[in-house]
């Protein structure tokens, strides 16, 4: 069987979704949509697919099971839901919504329609964040003490200023965290395990027009005891490969992009020199540092791979609802903390309510 895919929200990101697509077999992209006909045409010619005037139009066809829903990350759970109560499965960028609200409901949609929902984090797909998840498993690290992500990235003021939506609190639900550093974030929990305390600062210090950060730092203590730091920024000039470093009684292990720069453990094994050898240079692209479209499509490939293989085994994909909402959960109780002043516990009772988020977007 071939799966007929549709995607809805034609900007830069839904071309990593073409790309991929194209590259699976049993996959083909039948159609896409977008409210601004003129992107909607732009990638239907580029991709050979045909192009649908409305969202009720392209949900209605039969040849599409799966949609990739591209839209504004604060647009996420309209089309989402309905694409799900018309039956087709749901493939949703990140981060799954920008509220916790609208993200149950997403997850809701599908569970009552019995569709299948994948929120994309590619960087989990990376052949050395799979080593650094099996090294954690195999507890190659010991006692787990310290886990830190750092995301010092670049964003000019036309990056912000090229869409009313950007930095905005209610269509990019943030700034550094929210948009750049949650596939960090959720690299980090996945990882690492749950946070159950946040304590943070957050600012916006060197752009003009937006609502959001372009500045964060966490501290964060795990369910496991251990603690981090979250660094992220979009104001970092000239912008930096993102990191993960992971540390504990018995080995550390630093993720920069797909590079493992470093890997060492108090037990080694035939396999550790090779893994250093062979993972210091993966990394082929800026890794989005400073250019949003400088990334490769690999990694969204293997994604929807692993979406299809759900599909016909019918488990459950590596990333579905539940997963995609924890990055979310984690990155609002930061922003709370910031706002607050003070520590923050999770798992939060439900949506923070933020008293000082003023428009500043013009």
């Amino acid at each position: 069987m071939t799966f007929g895919f549709g995607i809805i929200g034609c900007g830069m990101i839904a071309n990593f979704h073409a790309k991929a697509i194209a590259e699976l077999r049993g996959a083909k992209l039948i159609a896409c949509y977008n409210r601004t006909p003129e992107k909607a045409e732009s990638l239907a010619e580029k991709y050979g697919c045909q192009l649908e005037g409305s969202l009720e139009s392209l949900l209605a066809r039969p040849d599409i099971h799966a949609v990739t829903i591209c839209t504004a990350s604060g647009a996420h759970m309209e089309p989402a839901v309905a694409a799900a109560k018309a039956g087709k499965h749901v493939i949703v960028e990140k981060p799954l919504e920008v509220t916790l609200k609208r993200c149950d409901r997403i997850i809701d949609a599908c569970r009552e329609n019995n569709v299948q929902l994948v929120t994309i984090f590619p960087s989990r797909f990376h052949q050395s964040a799979q080593l650094l998840k099996k090294a954690v498993e195999q507890n190659r690290f010991g006692r787990l003490v310290l886990g830190d992500a750092y995301v010092k990235w670049f964003r000019t003021q036309q990056y912000y200023d090229s869409g009313a939506w950007r930095g905005t609190w209610q269509l990019d639900g943030g700034g550094a965290l929210m948009n750049q550093a949650i596939h960090s974030v959720d690299l980090l929990l996945w990882l690492m395990g749950d946070v159950v305390e946040v304590s943070a600062y957050t600012d916006m210090l060197a752009h003009e027009r937006i609502e959001v950060e372009d500045v964060a730092v966490a501290t964060l203590r795990f369910a496991n005891g251990a603690v981090g730091v979250i660094e992220a920024s979009t104001a970092a000039f000239p912008g930096a490969l993102k990191k993960i470093e992971i540390s504990g009684s018995q080995g550390t292990a630093i993720l920069e992009e797909e590079n493992i720069i470093r890997w060492e453990f108090a037990k080694s094994n035939s396999k550790d020199q090779l893994i250093r050898e062979q993972m210091a240079a993966r990394t082929k692209t800026g890794g989005g540092a400073a250019d949003p479209a400088a990334i490769g499509h690999h990694a969204h490939r293997d994604l929807l791979k692993d979406f299809l293989s759900a599909l016909k085994s019918g488990k459950a994909p590596m990333i579905d609802g539940a997963e995609g909402r924890r990055s979310v959960e984690l990155i609002l109780a930061i922003y709370k903390s910031a706002e607050s002043g003070k520590p923050v516990k999770l798992p939060l009772s439900g949506d923070p309510v933020f008293k000082n988020r003023t428009s500043k977007k013009k």
